[in-house]
């Protein structure tokens, strides 16, 4: 096997190896459990903020936020 060195954070010394993620997924979570929030808000002022419906809000939008 042919190891190589590299000052790059994202790879490994091994060329065979996968490059480490990046971390711009993880960077977006907050940004996009916001959008979450806020479409799952509306959903619930249109049904008027009747109980027993939070989580049905909030899978839904997720489901139109992701998609």
């Amino acid at each position: 096997m042919k190891v190589t060195k590299t000052n790059n954070p994202n790879q490994s010394s091994d060329a065979t190896a996968k490059p480490r993620k990046s971390h711009t997924a993880k960077s977006r979570l907050p940004e996009l459990q916001l959008h979450i929030r806020e479409a799952a808000y509306f959903k619930a002022l249109e049904r008027g903020f009747k109980p027993g419906h939070e989580l049905d809000d909030w899978l839904a939008a997720e489901q139109e936020t992701t998609q």
